[in-house]
């Protein structure tokens, strides 16, 4: 049976940070990164939105972005001359009504505490400031004057992966079926193909499947896959400084090069785990539910066309829509770095430093991520993030 120090089971992009990590952090052990759809044709990673914001409403959260966001500053000197993932710097724009200002004052509250370029305004300096854009039925907005926008997915991806091709890490093309324990700790993982392979320490990225890897290993993670339809249309009418709006009914739109991409219609109070296999998008949304805000916020989106769809899924936490990240208290060689909740792509980076530091250190030295720890998990103890898109 192969033995390696780490196991990861996941390689999308909070896998592979974690194993770029403990490199970064000098782990010198051996390293496995198990990936089961190696196209990522169905990954979380590559089909979000792909998008960075400081617009949360725990500083935790703005703190694993910003330190994203200087990777972002600095990808050319971590990864080479060649490296580009298209940043767009364009902000976001989260739009609030009467009831929702309260609730967005003091999100921005928190922002400005961990020193996010993040301007609050109200209705008429927002019309000012974007004159295509209908403020009816809004109060005021927080926009990321720098610091947020979109990029993009698959380019990010392959800088980690490549780099993980000169880092000594062994790739392994395989589902996970199973996980041994031994006097405590999980000891092993079974692959779809019939092999096992010895584990000192497992680390679960397993995305959308986490849940039920957690669950291989006798621990209970309430993740869940939940789907998100993404929508891309095409309008006459072009806004060089659009930045991602956040409508006050949860649906969002960009610019997306020559077209836009918008989406956000699933209700989140009581949409269901999706089936794995279910990734066709629902159009039904789009005509029903998202057009008409549309065109109310941007009286030229009355007139669009859309071309063509698709739908990725979330890796939902059901307890607070945050992410787990740590050993697990008494399993302490099962790591969790999962449920998040469609904001894994931005903070993967930073997850992936915190997880190496734990193993490498003992104990987070860079972020601070004992909030997000497995304890408020088992005791039902929610730590909510607010502001989930």
């Amino acid at each position: 049976m192969k033995q390696f120090d780490i196991v990861i089971i996941g390689g999308a992009i909070v896998g592979s940070s974690v194993a770029w990590g403990l490199r970064e952090a000098g782990f010198a052990g051996s390293i496995a990164l198990v990936e089961r759809d190696p196209q990522f044709a169905h990954a979380a990673t590559t089909l979000s939105c792909a998008s960075i914001r400081q617009q949360f409403s725990i500083p935790e959260n703005i703190r694993l972005s910003q330190f994203t966001l200087g990777l972002f500053r600095r990808l050319k000197e971590e990864f080479g001359a060649d490296a580009d993932i298209s940043f767009r710097e364009n902000g976001y724009l989260i739009l609030a009504g009467p009831d929702g200002v309260p609730i967005l004052r003091q999100n921005h509250a928190v922002q400005m505490e961990a020193g996010a370029d993040i301007v609050l305004e109200d209705s008429a300096q927002l019309e000012r400031r974007f004159p295509w854009m209908s403020a009816e039925g809004i109060a005021a907005g927080a926009f990321g004057r720098s610091g947020e926008g979109w990029f993009d997915s698959h380019a990010y991806l392959q800088l980690f992966r490549r780099a993980l091709r000169t880092r000594d890490v062994t790739f392994l093309t395989a589902d996970v079926t199973g996980i041994a324990r031994n006097a405590g700790k999980v000891a092993s993982v079974t692959l779809d193909d019939g092999e096992t392979i010895g584990a000192g320490t497992i680390v679960n990225a397993a995305g959308t499947n986490a849940g039920k890897v957690a669950a291989m290993a006798g621990i209970v993670l309430p993740v869940e896959p939940r789907k998100r339809s993404v929508f891309v249309f095409e309008a006459r009418d072009r806004f060089a400084d659009m930045p991602l709006i956040v409508d006050p009914s949860g649906i969002y739109v960009r610019p997306e090069g020559a077209v836009y991409i918008t989406g956000g219609a699933e209700p989140y109070a009581t949409d269901a785990a999706a089936d794995p296999d279910d990734f066709e998008p629902d159009w039904a949304l789009f005509e029903e539910t998202i057009w008409p805000v549309l065109a109310t916020r941007i009286p030229a989106f009355e007139a669009i066309k859309a071309t063509r769809a698709w739908a990725g899924h979330y890796d939902y936490n059901t307890l607070d829509q945050n992410a787990v990240i740590g050993r697990h208290p008494e399993v302490d060689n099962f790591i969790f770095a999962n449920g998040f909740s469609g904001h894994g792509l931005q903070q993967a980076p930073a997850v992936g430093r915190a997880v190496a530091e734990l193993v490498v250190h003992g104990e987070y030295r860079t972020i601070d991520c004992s909030v997000f720890g497995y304890e408020r998990i088992a005791e039902g103890r929610p730590y909510r993030e607010l502001n989930v898109i």
